[in-house]
């Protein structure tokens, strides 16, 4: 009987391309860098800092010195979307860019993105064994669990917190400030970072949209932050954008706050240097 010659399917050689330009990545894993070179940021707050922008190809292309910690808690190239709260909405948003630019002005760092947000949690659910029952999730003690897990790699060396359209009720606003500062203490705590610095991002100023007194409450708290807590900054959004929905902002915006909080970050540490 004669055999045949079985010759490999166009399908075959896209799978073992593909397994091939992924071999690198995998093998890079568990190549990380010192500790004292792979700094690290968390990355806390709702949807605005998950982000809900459109992704595009170039979202999705690494940059040799930033990571983030996936969902799986493994180290992975940042690519966008970095967080996982809510999978089918989930986008573009502030970190991977915060995340370049801090890698460009460090050449001789890694940066290491841990994303937490929770999209629609207030800040009550960011305390020890605060609920969110929308996501069913505990967004303080997962972002806790996930954080001492990225410690073990490198240190932490900021906090970045987006939130506050959750808690812009009469009575929810009236007791913001307090709890904000109350966890900006106990981050620093508990991550074992005394005066790590905390850098707090304004809610989205849309004109379709126009603010309540309590928004303009929480608003505030925010913009207070650098009077009243050390090592702590505040990132207006002027001049954004949002994505049609009036809530979010659109991709283009989520990439110029994370310059405008890499700026800040930047800042705040120059300062501390020079206060040394």
């Amino acid at each position: 009987m004669r055999r045949q010659d079985h010759k490999p399917s166009a399908a075959w050689f896209v799978l073992l391309l593909a397994l091939t330009l992924l071999r690198p990545v995998l093998a890079d894993e568990n190549k990380l860098p010192a500790r004292d070179k792979f700094h690290l940021f968390l990355l806390v707050g709702q949807s605005n800092m998950a982000g809900r922008g459109k992704v595009t190809d170039d979202d999705r292309k690494p940059h040799a010195r930033v990571l983030m910690l996936t969902k799986g808690n493994t180290w992975a190239p940042a690519i966008d979307p970095l967080h996982f709260d809510k999978p089918r909405i989930v986008g573009v948003g502030l970190g991977k860019t915060f995340g370049i630019e801090l890698a460009k002005a460090r050449p001789g760092v890694t940066i290491g993105l841990i994303p937490c947000a929770v999209g629609g949690s207030p800040i009550a659910s960011w305390e020890p064994g605060g609920y969110h029952a929308s996501t069913k999730t505990h967004p303080y003690d997962d972002a806790m669990k996930r954080a001492r897990v990225a410690l073990k790699a490198g240190t932490l060396k900021g906090i970045l917190w987006h939130q506050g359209e959750s808690d812009a009720s009469p009575e929810k606003s009236a007791v913001y400030e307090a709890k904000l500062h109350a966890l900006i203490a106990r981050l620093r705590k508990e991550l074992n970072g005394h005066d790590v610095p905390f850098i707090a991002g304004q809610m989205g100023q849309f004109p379709t949209r126009p603010w309540s007194d309590g928004k303009r409450k929480v608003d505030r708290a925010h913009r207070d932050l650098p009077k009243k807590v050390k090592r702590t900054a505040f990132v207006n959004s002027n001049d954004l954008t949002h994505k049609g929905d009036h809530v979010h902002f659109d991709a283009a915006s989520y990439r110029e706050l994370g310059r405008r909080y890499a700026k800040a970050f930047l800042a705040l540490v120059k300062e501390a240097n020079e206060n040394k």
